[in-house]
């Protein structure tokens, strides 16, 4: 049976999205609740439908592509294995101490987190190698086995090994892991040199905890939705979604989830990018809004902003070469991604001030908004837009049936009476808070990089993106917002936009200009055999990989590197000034000092078909149910407007707002003073009078 479909899903915290592309070009979605106690019953739910909606058989699927919240709502809920750490002796407190700094230098109420691993479980072990990579003292394996005898006795589900300067000489981190991995099949070990091989004794330390952590949680789903992939008759590969934007093997997956832990929405940014180029807007925002969480990532003269740190921590998570402390330090390829904890679902509720809070607890997919009537009781985002009419009375192509009354007396038992507010002004203020929030994320790819986010488009996709989007954009002055076709499950579209990654890396550690090409070089060959034989193992041709090299430099005497494009042959000639050029695009001016090259990177992709392509996918959603109506919007203050309801495949020239656009996917709002039609992929584009 020839393989004619592609599939891809994106869970989230109350909704699962999938995608399934057909080879004609035809693309079919569908939106399910998520099923957080089991992630992949919604996961085979959801394909079970699109099979019968598209006509397509099990074995007829090319590829099973998945972002998971799983690694991250694990680090969220704290909800990982009990873990142990072995390291060396006299650095147990490398986790606890990290780098000494706060989120906020004056922030007094702030409360650092709790390591991962309890000092209880972090042990040590005799052993030493020197910063040259010389071993002083060999390992003493007795440490290594009474460790693990002591984490059985104590229910540690997973361990890590991290050595001092492993990454230059790893002999004692490998007989370490040897050792254990022998005495103790039955725990998962994960060795440092294995996820991370470079400098950064606390980052490594952090990455590999991490690792070790969520890796439990996250390999056995992924085991259950393979088995239920299988079950259901599907052999097509699975794809993971890692936190760079590519794919991956689902081995990869389990074995490394610290890859893992911003996988969905590193996804839609690609996504986001690939649809910038294929409608001519090369500098945008892309704005993800779902359920728990919200999220923003630059794309900048066609090129998605990436970076190889971030920080993961509830209420804002930014990979930022500014702000680092008061999270989990992750040292990993990723999407620069910033993301707030406010979605949809994020609860409104009263502080001790007497001020409304947005988030970032959310109510999820269970029991959800109380709109919903499964049983929640605080209001959420949801059911404030319920109040104000910007949601119809049914949501996910009718699936989720709305209780508007329900959804005022909860705003008004929280925040109306206490506050002495109408309900609609008590949800006023909840979207107003949530949208301020949200801002915030945007703020953090651009303000904060020295950007000016006027001169952007905002790309705004999510099942709730497209309903925000509009006055988002109208609060930093972004002209124009584009909403990409089916933007509510447009994540998962990503998905297939990515392509099969490998990472490789080797340190350097040494002056630029004393570096050989000869020296690079042979690292650069290595680290492509290597690459190579990790895809090729994977089922692909040497033919259709490709290969992208990148050097970590820094000033001498510095600590935060920049990743420089390696496009030719080694010349620190040239390589000069193009860190200068960086580093004066980051920090502001141009230094003269020294030079160091830390890391050489290697990326390698592949593909086993065309990627997605936005310019000629269709999509076969089915329309909205309804006719063309109106509805009472309270858009602002004395400002309630009865409102035009559409279909959006009835959206055919320009309209001028207010309007709402239903979806089967989502609600588009087009607010007073935005126009708004579509373009010749399928996207609305709305533009407003806001400077450009």
């Amino acid at each position: 049976m020839p393989a004619t479909a592609r599939l891809g899903v994106d869970i989230g915290g109350t909704f699962t999205d999938l995608v399934l592309s057909r080879d004609d070009g035809v693309v079919f979605s569908a939106k399910v609740s998520s099923t957080p106690a089991a992630p992949e019953q919604a996961v085979l739910g959801g394909m079970r439908q699109l099979f019968e909606e598209s006509g397509t058989r099990p074995g007829q699927l090319a590829e099973v592509v998945h972002g998971t919240t799983v690694g991250s709502n694990t680090l969220l809920q704290k909800a990982g294995a009990r873990t142990g750490l072995i390291t060396t002796r006299g650095f147990r407190d490398v986790l606890e101490i990290g780098r000494l700094r706060t989120p906020g230098m004056f922030d007094l109420t702030w409360d650092k987190p709790e390591p991962l691993v309890a000092r209880r479980y972090r042990l040590e072990a005799e052993e030493r190698t020197l910063a040259d990579g010389t071993i002083m003292t060999p390992l003493r394996e007795t440490d290594v086995i009474e460790a693990g005898r002591f984490f059985i006795a104590e229910g540690v589900q997973s361990v890590a090994i991290c050595f001092l300067n492993s990454y230059k000489n790893p002999t004692n981190e490998r007989a370490a892991l040897q050792a254990f991995a022998v005495a103790f099949p039955g725990i998962p070990v994960t060795a440092s040199v294995d996820v991370l091989p470079e400098a950064g004794e606390y980052e490594r330390t952090s990455t590999v905890a991490v690792n070790a952590y969520v890796l439990p949680s996250l390999s056995a789903y992924l085991v259950r939705l393979e088995q239920g992939l299988r079950k259901a008759g599907v052999t097509a590969p699975l794809l993971i979604g890692n936190s760079n934007g590519g794919l991956s093997s689902s081995a990869t997956a389990r074995q490394k989830p610290v890859f893992f832990i911003s996988s969905g929405r590193s996804s839609g940014a690609v996504g986001a990018a690939r649809l910038g180029a294929a409608i001519g807007e090369p500098d945008l925002v892309a704005f993800d809004m779902g359920g728990t969480t919200a999220s923003a990532a630059l794309v900048s003269r066609g090129v998605l902003s990436r970076t190889h740190e971030y920080e993961f921590r509830a209420g804002m998570s930014v990979p930022s070469r500014f702000i680092k402390a008061g999270g989990y330090m992750m040292r990993v390829p990723t999407v620069d991604v910033a993301e707030v904890g406010n979605g949809a679902g994020s609860i409104a509720a009263i502080d001790a001030a007497g001020l409304i809070t947005v988030g970032p607890i959310s109510a999820g997919a269970n029991p959800g908004p109380v709109c919903y009537g499964l049983g929640g009781a605080r209001p959420t985002v949801t059911d404030a837009n319920v109040v104000l009419g910007f949601l119809p009375g049914k949501l996910a192509g009718g699936s989720v049936v709305l209780d508007i009354e329900a959804a005022r007396q909860a705003i008004e038992q929280a925040i109306g009476r206490p506050l002495g507010l109408s309900v609609e002004a008590a949800a006023r203020g909840i979207r107003e808070i949530a949208n301020a929030n949200m801002v915030r994320a945007i703020r953090a790819v651009t303000v904060e990089r020295g950007l000016d986010p006027r001169g952007l488009t905002l790309l705004a996709y999510g099942g709730s993106g497209p309903v925000h989007a509009c006055d988002l954009a109208a609060m930093l002055d972004i002209g124009r917002v584009v909403f990409p076709p089916s933007p509510g499950v447009f994540t998962a579209t990503g998905m297939l936009a990515g392509s099969v990654e490998h990472h490789e890396l080797r340190p350097l550690q040494g002056i630029l200009q004393s570096l050989g090409a000869a020296q690079v070089e042979a690292a650069a060959q290595e680290m492509r055999h290597a690459a190579t034989a990790a895809l090729t193992a994977q089922g692909y041709s040497p033919e259709t990989i490709t290969f992208a090299a990148m050097m970590d430099l820094r000033l001498q005497g510095q600590d935060a590197a920049l990743t420089i494009p390696l496009d030719g042959p080694f010349d620190p000639a040239a390589m000069r000034p193009l860190f200068l050029a960086a580093y004066r695009d980051t920090y502001g001016y141009t230094p003269t000092d020294t030079i160091e090259a830390v890391v050489l990177r290697l990326h390698a992709h592949a593909r086993s078909g065309a990627p997605f392509d936005f310019r000629t996918a269709r999509p076969a959603e089915a329309t909205a149910s309804g006719a063309p109506s109106l509805r009472l919007i309270h858009f602002g203050p004395a400002m309630a407007l009865d409102t035009p309801v559409v279909r959006r495949d009835t959206v055919r020239g320009k309209s001028s707002g207010p309007l709402v656009i239903d979806c089967p996917d989502t609600t588009i709002v087009i607010p007073p003073g935005f126009t708004v039609g579509p373009d010749n992929t399928g996207s609305l584009v709305a533009t407003s009078g806001a400077t450009r």
